[in-house]
């Protein structure tokens, strides 16, 4: 095989309708457009319109904000980390902080910090040091003879 010999399964593909070429092909005169009104024209972008009514986007309240002073967090559950261990990424016997993590590949970027979840089993006796954890993370995590460092905000940013 020649790679000017490739080609597509047989019905993989469908061919483009060709609109507005006579009235045998079916989708001739109005092209699909139906007849008249603004639609019909080019250049028609109407989105949200609702023929003059107030628009549902303006019926209805606004709500809610966006608080740009929040924390975004890398989140790290505790079954990735000993996935990341026993695969021999990480360390036990090292402190595990953002900078480990990211070394391993199991945070891609750090954010405003690290915090860890709860989800899935720690074997590992693991040294942590991050930004944040949940209560159950931070039991299971000592129940496992590990320790954990919580870092402040300010030093996590």
């Amino acid at each position: 095989m020649k790679l000017n010999e490739i080609k597509d399964n047989e019905g993989a593909t469908k061919s483009r309708k060709r609109i507005g070429r006579g009235i045998g092909s079916g989708t001739g005169k109005t092209g699909g457009r139906g007849v008249k009104g603004q639609k019909a024209r080019s250049g028609v972008a109407v989105n949200g319109f609702e023929g003059g009514q107030m628009p549902i986007y303006r019926r209805l309240p606004k709500r809610g904000f966006n608080n740009i002073f929040a924390s975004e967090f890398a989140e790290v559950s505790l079954g990735r980390l000993q996935a990341a261990v026993d695969a021999g990424k990480l360390d036990a016997k090292k402190t595990v902080d953002a900078e480990a993590l990211k070394a391993a590949g199991v945070i891609r970027r750090m954010k405003d910090g690290v915090r860890v979840l709860s989800d899935g089993e720690l074997k590992a006796k693991l040294s942590i040091e991050v930004a944040g954890a949940s209560k159950a993370a931070v039991e299971k995590i000592e129940k496992a003879g590990g320790s954990i460092k919580l870092l402040s905000a300010e030093a996590a940013e």
